[in-house]
């Protein structure tokens, strides 16, 4: 008797080991899959424009000084180089977005087309009025420019510019070190530096997932709206307004100087930790998890990066992102199956083979290899009926005979879609997946506790089945 016992247990270790390496090179395929998917994505970025981030308008103009100090050596001329920024004191961004998707192969992204206006004013000029740094220097400065600067100059389909009200010549590139692309109108020669100045730039501008806004004003007003229904906003700032439906999204944010470092960052030429002008923003799968990495200057410190505010154009149904989570319950889905079946062995005096065990498993494991490659061609809730309904159906009818029974093998498979019902609810899931497993957990525990109360497992290990083993049947 222990004997089989021993050859019992011995045989579901092998079971479990093999359905577990199985498991493993699904969700390896899985997430190879997901990897060509970036790749897709990375792709169209390449060929289009990537993720955006507008920054402007500003006023510059590039500046030299020259001086000459005494040494030991003699008179020696050094020269500097910098800019003159001067910073608005008004903002105002009206604009709208479309959304569509481009597609290479079987793998899809978001690609917004941006239309925006934008409205600056400065109270006056002075700070382009250039002050020596050293005594008996001498400062060269250049015209000064109105640039509006962009991550992914390749995205820019049109841009009109408009200084008091008179239109300009616009020419590619700011001239500006720390943001060099974008696009540049020089002002006007009657423009005094002591009046007001209003600027308007119209902006056509092509980008892929995500957007975003540099609050460059002293006082920021930008109002968005767009067609796509899944905005994730994210940035220093949420939207002070915003209504989200199915038709898609309107979305304001007012930012004041007082709240932000953004102008002070931008006339020091930090860097921009979002978009392409500074260090890269990664978003990781399901956290969005910033990750941010600065630059570093000449006297070895690291500049604040420039606050942004905007949003993502993400696809809440990422099919490889889900196929991924449901892979990790796989293990759990096996256990939970095998207690039933080893409650079906031990409550009606059954035998199941260890083979038989394993065939079940691997209908467990077969789902998740159905549900990716379905919902690569398949919207991601058809896919899931699908592959869940045929799984339910053969493990229903296998066992049916494993477990010599309609009258068994029904309830099985009813408990096996209940199953896959519940593994449908968390992957829907973010905020409460945790304690809606754990409460699935606890309920199941319960019921095999409750069936099991007054089963004499010593007379189980004393007494070998009376029935034969079970084999499937035609």
């Amino acid at each position: 008797m222990k004997t089989m016992i021993f050859g019992k247990f011995s045989g579901l270790l092998v079971v479990a080991v093999l359905l577990l390496l199985g498991l493993a090179q699904i969700t390896q395929l899985v997430r190879e899959r997901q990897g060509r998917h970036q790749s897709a994505v990375d792709s169209v970025a390449r060929s289009l424009a990537g993720s955006q981030t507008v920054l402007g308008p500003l006023v510059h103009r590039a500046c030299t000084e020259d001086w000459s100090h005494a040494t030991d050596k003699g008179v020696v001329l050094e020269r500097s180089s910098f800019n003159l920024v001067a910073a608005p004191s008004t903002l105002n961004v009206a604009s709208t977005s479309q959304v569509e998707a481009r597609a290479r192969g079987l793998y899809a992204t978001q690609v917004f087309t941006l239309k925006a206006k934008l409205s600056a004013q400065w109270a006056d000029l002075q700070a382009l009025t250039p002050q020596p740094q050293h005594t008996g220097a001498t400062v060269r400065c250049g015209p000064p420019v109105l640039m509006l600067a962009v991550s992914d100059a390749r995205g820019i389909r049109q841009a009109d510019v408009q200084i008091n009200g008179q239109p300009q010549t616009v020419q590619a590139g700011t001239q500006h070190s720390a943001y060099p692309r974008g696009v540049q109108a020089s002002l006007p020669a009657n423009t005094v530096a002591n009046a007001p100045l209003r600027a308007e730039v119209e902006l056509e501008l092509l980008g892929t997932e995500a957007l975003n806004f540099v609050p460059l004003g002293s006082a920021t007003q930008i109002s968005l709206s767009s067609n796509w229904p899944h905005p994730r906003f994210d940035g220093q700032f949420l939207p002070s307004e915003r209504k989200v439906s199915n038709q898609g999204f309107e979305a304001s944010w007012r930012v004041s100087a007082l709240a932000s470092s953004a102008q002070q960052a931008v006339l020091d030429a930090g860097p921009l930790c979002s978009g392409g002008m500074g260090p890269r923003r990664e978003l990781e799968d399901a956290d969005y998890t910033v990750a941010r990495t600065t630059a570093v200057d000449a006297s070895g410190h690291s500049p604040a990066c420039v606050e942004t505010l905007g949003l993502g154009f993400i696809d809440p149904i990422n099919t490889y992102s889900l196929s991924d989570r449901a892979t990790k319950y796989g293990l759990l889905f096996i256990a939970l199956t095998f207690v039933a079946v080893g409650l079906f062995e031990c409550m009606r005096g059954l035998r199941v083979h260890p083979i038989q065990y394993f065939l079940v498993g691997a209908a467990i494991s077969i789902f998740f290899l159905l549900l990716v490659s379905l919902s690569e061609h398949l919207a991601f809730n058809t896919a899931y009926a699908i592959a869940a309904s045929a799984c339910v159906l053969l493990l229903g009818y296998y066992a049916s005979h494993m477990l010599h029974s309609w009258r068994r093998g029904l309830p099985f498979g009813a408990g096996i879609a209940a199953l896959y019902g519940l593994l449908f609810v968390l992957l829907q899931l973010e905020q409460t997946a945790m304690v809606v497993g754990t409460l699935a957990l606890f309920a199941v525990l319960a019921c095999v506790m409750a069936l099991t109360r007054k089963l004499d497992w010593y007379a189980l290990l004393r007494v070998a089945p009376s029935a034969t083993t079970s084999l499937p049947t035609a």
